[in-house]
């Protein structure tokens, strides 16, 4: 009893110098999440349109790639573009950061083209139809029937693969980015304490706990539009 309670003090001691440290390396960890949200969110978007063009080799091209980032895990795509340039080409390694970005941007953006791609997909031909009879252009119908529409369908697919996002983050230890659970687990070889390293988890249910807050609010702003 007496370990335990010597234990626990020396927790609470550590606690604000751990916080600290922590918050250091969930802030690499939140660098990782905004710019692959800003680059993805937009290149999935021409991914999408590349991927149901009407030019078949185009399609094809995306579609293919889509496949391959897919089917093949983001921790075997960050050691590829970390290291496949000195290997390939005898380059110069990129930045581990630079290299972490672009792994995750490309992988991102394809899992959020599908998304896009079966929102739209999803809306019945008739209302394209609908709007060119009352003389739309196609642009109009897009943005004025078609588009909010979409937005509603794709926010709950969309949310679980931004909360993911935040999780993966983690993968970035894989080449030495300092992010919050590499930072976790030095205290484990160098102080042997491994609370660190379950405290980390609170810095993700916290910020994942507001992004779901977050989608759950936009969802019911959207469910006016019943369409």
């Amino acid at each position: 009893m007496i370990e335990f309670l010597h234990t626990i003090s020396r927790i609470i001691e550590d606690l604000p110098s751990v916080t600290m440290t922590l918050l250091g390396g969930f802030g690499k960890s939140i660098e990782i999440f905004l710019i692959t949200l800003v680059l993805s969110l937009p290149l999935g978007l021409v991914i999408t349109f590349g991927s149901m063009s009407k030019i078949k080799p185009i399609k094809w091209l995306f579609k293919t790639f889509v496949w391959i980032i897919r089917g093949t895990p983001l921790m075997l795509q960050i050691i590829v573009v970390f290291y496949g340039p000195g290997l390939l080409w005898d380059a110069n390694a990129l930045p581990r950061l630079t290299a972490v970005l672009i792994a995750f941007v490309i992988n991102y953006s394809a899992y959020f083209s599908e998304i896009y791609r079966a929102g739209i997909e999803s809306i019945p031909q008739g209302q394209y139809e609908a709007g060119q009879v009352l003389g739309m252009t196609k642009t109009q119908v897009f943005f004025k029937i078609v588009l909010f529409q979409v937005i509603k369908r794709i926010v709950p697919p969309m949310g679980n693969e931004i909360i993911t996002l935040v999780k993966d983050t983690s993968l970035a230890r894989i080449i030495a980015v300092e992010e919050i659970i590499m930072v976790a687990q030095r205290y484990i070889s160098a102080k042997a304490l491994i609370w660190p390293l379950f405290y980390s988890g609170a810095f993700y249910l916290l910020f994942c706990g507001i992004l779901t807050l977050l989608f759950g609010y936009i969802e019911k702003k959207l469910n006016y539009y019943r369409g």
